[in-house]
Parts: structure tokens; C-alpha cells; sequence
């Protein structure tokens, strides 16, 4: 009996350190390794041989939230006249539900500065008559306006305060897809939230800003007319909800990366995608607004075809797609910036000032950055052969030339190169519009052709006045300011897409 219970002992001690030297090998082999760039809080993953457990550490978020919650702040507007509730959430075409008399609405923000500069979407401010900022530590201050750019739905307030902690900025360049980053704001007017996702995709281009009838009120600051619709979404799937526009996309480090402006939704509420406006963009933007009330870009003076349509054109003109790494010029204005640089029509643009472009959305993007005057360096392809040139950007004013005095209506239509009729009620039901006019022909080598406007697509609005019948439509294109036609458009694929177009001769 006695020699069976010291067997049992032996037994137990040389199992125990099996088990021992086992874990301990595992641990000595199997080291986990960081997958990160030394910068941000990405998780770590073991590296596995057949038949190991897999152990993965979640990322850790808390650093990062911590970093930049105290920096986004929840901003209360009212609003005293018919507007729009300021949110953008998109629903049909128009995302902003109506509100009549007086109401109180609110969104998000982030302070850049110590000293009270804090930077918001412009359809949480629009059309407010009063704003209060309230703190993450509860304090609250009332707002002024210092500025607003609806053609990349940013605006630029300021609280009298100082000492602030403002929030440290990103690189939006560098964001990828598949990057953790976190949604920062006070959705439905709650406390501080955040949210987590990745990166989903970039240089998204919605067709949400510029469908809105923008008053001519003497009193705006903003530099609505000025230039053109910008988007170049960062899109992510961390939950974004009413309220959260204008707050922050940060990175695990804590660093701004973009400004909450969006969502894709049926509903309203968050189905899985949302957008930012990249930061990069946006601090020029917050820039011009702090120095001079207004957005001063450069212009370059070149047409392409629309992300949607860009396929078929190129086909169209006998180019395989697949063919172009850029994007390809489908005109070229006389006397701006790409001309006086020597640049063509067919010419493909792949770098602005050694960053690559792959789109419009791009390009539109990088060259917003720009102010007139500013010169930028261009790598493109023409023939095959590659080749530098540097183009000096120019003021719109300076960039575009008017619509002949005495201009018909036959001659406008010519250079569209289309045919219109009036949207039937039930085109409208079902595509949740308001107002639109049905491209019904398009004609050899009008603007139409030129940037890929098909048949069947649906004209929403122009330069941001809704057309449904041809007194409006000729009304807008009169209208055109500087010879400049923005279209708001709905493709036969129901994609929602912004052109723009020059009048000049």
C-alpha cells in the first residue's frame, strides 16, 4: 500500500512538470508579436504551429479615448425660421428633414485651440441664430461664427475661453483601410460617446454636400459661391448617429484624423457606414476661416469624368479602364492654370506634389488643399512617356470666364449637349425626390458626353436650386455664376453624384 501511494506521488510531480516545462516552452517559442507601425495601440497576435491555442489581445482603446474625448464638445443651436434639422444623414437625396419656426437642434465639435477655436460641420450651424458650446467638463459658453464653407460642410467657431486642450491632428494620408479609429460626440444629445471601427474605405464621394438652395443673405460669411463642392470621405464603420456630426475620427493615439460629417442610412440611424471629412483638408479649410472669414482655393482648370461614369467614358473614347493609373482629362479651360502649364485633354494626372491620384475624388481633394497663387508640382502621362510640369493655381474669378452676355437658352443647350423633360410623380416617389428633371438624350461631344452624364439620369438641382420643370431649369442655367454650373445628379444606377462645369467660351 505504501509503495502504491509513492507511486502516485512520483507520478503527480513528473506530470506537474511535464506541464511546466511544456508552458514554458510554448512561452519561450511563441513570443506575441506587435503589429503596429511604433505609433499607434494595435493589438498584438501570437504567432501559431499546428495544434496551438490562438491567443489574440483585443485593442485597447482607453489611451486613445482618453487622449481626445475632453477635446469634442457638444454644440446647441436654435434655430428660428424654416431650415434644416442639422444633421447629415442621407435619406433619398435630401438627408435633412424640415423644420418650421422656432426649435433647437445639435450636433458636435472639436476644439483646436486653447484659445476657444473650435471646428464643426456647417449643417449643425446653418441658419442658427444662437449656438452654446457645453464642455466635457459641463461648462457651457454661448458661440460666435467665424466662419463657414458649405462646399466641404465645415465651419469654424469660437468660445471666449482660454486654457482649453485642444486636440492634437493626424495625418489623414497616412489612414488606412482596416485601421482602428474611433468616433468621438454626442449623439442624440447624450453624454460624451465613443465608438469603435476600422477604416472602410477612403476618398468617398457621396454627392451629399451642394443639394440645398443657399440663401443670398448679405450677412453670410461663407464662401458658398466661391468655389466647388469638395468630397473626399474617410468612411469607417464605428457607429455614427444624429449628433455626432462635427465631432472627431481619431486614431488609437488619440490624433485627429477627420471630422464626423455623415451617414448612409434608410432609417436615420447608424446601418454601417459613415464619413469623415479628412483632416488634412480640413485644416486648410479652418485656416482660411480663421484668417479671413472665407475659403480662398486654387483653382487648376481641368475637367474629368465623374467617379460613376468614369468607366464609360473611357470606353466610350475606346480606353480600357484598367489602362489608366490617374485620371484622365477630358478638358482643359482655357487660360487657367493646367493650360498655362501645358497640360491637354487625354493627358492623365497621377501625382500632386508626389502624392499619388488614383481618382477625381482625389485630385479635387488634393488641389482644394491649395490657395491661389500656390504652385504645385504635376507628374503626368501622355502618350505613354512620363513628364513634370508646375501649375500656378488661380482664383476662380480668375480661372473662368463668364457666359456670353445675351447667352439663349439654344446655346446653353447646345453645350450641354442634352435634352430634358420633367420628372413624372412616380419617378419622384421612387426615388424619394423633391424635385428633379429626366435626361432624356445626350448629344455628340457636349459637356454631357465629355463627363459622362448618361440618358436616364435625373438633373436633382443646379448651382443648389432645385429644378422640376423647364422654367426652373433655364432659370438656373441663366443663373450660372462665373459661366460655372454645379449639377447635383442621379445616375440610371441610382448613384448620387456632383459635376460641374464651365460656360465659358
Amino acid at each position: 500500500m505504501m509503495n502504491k501511494a509513492i507511486w502516485i506521488v512520483i507520478v503527480v510531480f513528473v506530470a506537474a512538470g511535464v506541464s511546466f516545462a511544456t508552458v514554458k516552452f510554448t512561452e519561450d517559442y511563441d513570443q506575441p508579436v506587435a503589429a503596429n507601425d511604433g505609433k499607434e495601440n494595435f493589438h498584438s497576435i501570437t504567432r501559431l504551429s499546428a495544434g496551438q491555442t490562438a491567443f489574440v489581445a483585443h485593442p485597447d482603446f482607453t489611451e486613445a479615448a482618453d487622449a481626445a474625448s475632453w477635446q469634442v464638445v457638444h454644440i446647441k443651436v436654435e434655430i428660428s425660421r424654416q431650415s434644416y434639422a442639422p444633421e447629415g444623414v442621407m435619406q433619398g437625396y435630401d438627408p435633412r428633414e424640415p423644420r418650421v419656426g422656432s426649435a433647437m437642434a445639435s450636433g458636435s465639435g472639436v476644439i483646436i485651440s486653447a484659445d476657444g477655436y473650435i471646428v464643426t460641420n456647417n449643417h449643425v450651424i446653418e441658419n442658427a441664430t444662437a449656438m452654446q458650446v457645453i464642455l466635457a467638463d459641463k461648462r457651457t459658453f454661448k458661440a460666435k461664427l467665424i466662419g463657414r464653407d458649405p462646399n466641404t460642410d465645415l465651419a469654424l467657431i469660437k468660445i471666449d475661453a482660454t486654457g482649453l486642450s485642444a486636440i492634437k491632428f493626424g495625418n489623414s494620408d497616412r489612414v488606412q483601410v482596416g485601421q482602428w479609429v474611433l468616433a468621438i460626440g454626442f449623439p442624440f444629445s447624450l453624454n460624451t460617446t465613443v465608438t469603435a471601427g476600422i477604416i472602410s474605405a477612403k476618398e468617398r464621394n457621396i454627392g451629399l454636400i451642394g443639394n440645398k438652395e443657399r440663401q443670398n443673405d448679405p450677412n453670410d460669411r461663407s464662401s458658398s459661391n466661391a468655389g466647388s463642392a469638395v468630397e473626399a470621405y474617410i468612411q469607417t464603420d464605428a457607429a455614427i448617429n444624429p449628433g455626432n456630426s462635427g465631432g472627431a475620427l481619431v486614431n488609437t493615439s488619440g490624433e485627429l484624423i477627420g471630422i464626423n460629417a455623415a451617414i448612409a442610412s434608410q432609417t436615420g440611424g447608424y446601418e454601417g457606414y459613415g464619413f469623415a471629412i479628412p483632416i488634412n483638408l480640413a485644416r486648410k479649410i479652418i485656416g482660411d476661416l480663421k484668417k479671413y472669414g472665407v475659403v480662398k482655393r486654387g483653382m487648376l482648370g481641368v475637367s474629368f469624368p465623374a467617379p460613376a461614369t468614369e468607366d464609360q467614358v473611357l470606353r466610350q473614347k475606346g480606353i480600357d479602364p484598367g489602362t489608366i493609373k490617374g485620371v484622365y482629362l477630358t478638358g482643359v479651360q482655357t487660360g487657367g492654370a493646367a493650360a498655362e502649364a501645358g497640360l491637354k485633354e487625354g493627358d492623365i494626372i497621377q501625382k500632386i506634389d508626389s502624392l499619388q491620384v488614383m481618382s477625381s475624388v482625389e485630385l479635387s481633394e488634393k488641389v482644394a488643399r491649395h490657395h491661389p497663387n500656390d504652385q504645385i508640382k504635376i507628374i503626368y502621362s501622355r502618350g505613354g512617356k512620363i513628364a513634370t510640369t508646375e501649375a500656378t493655381l488661380k482664383a476662380q474669378a480668375e480661372n473662368t470666364q463668364p457666359a456670353k452676355v445675351g447667352s439663349s437658352m439654344e446655346d446653353i443647350y447646345n453645350k450641354l449637349g442634352a435634352k430634358f423633360a420633367p420628372l413624372d410623380d412616380r419617378a419622384r416617389q421612387y426615388f424619394q425626390l423633391r424635385a428633379g428633371m429626366l435626361v432624356t438624350a445626350i448629344a455628340r461631344g457636349g459637356f454631357f458626353e465629355q463627363i459622362g452624364i448618361q440618358a436616364g439620369s435625373i438633373i436633382v438641382s443646379i448651382n443648389g436650386s432645385e429644378v422640376s420643370n423647364p422654367i426652373e431649369l433655364n432659370k438656373a442655367l441663366m443663373g450660372a455664376s462665373n459661366g460655372i454650373i454645379h449639377i447635383a445628379c442621379l445616375t440610371p444606377d441610382g448613384l448620387r453624384v456632383m459635376f460641374n462645369i464651365s460656360l465659358g467660351a
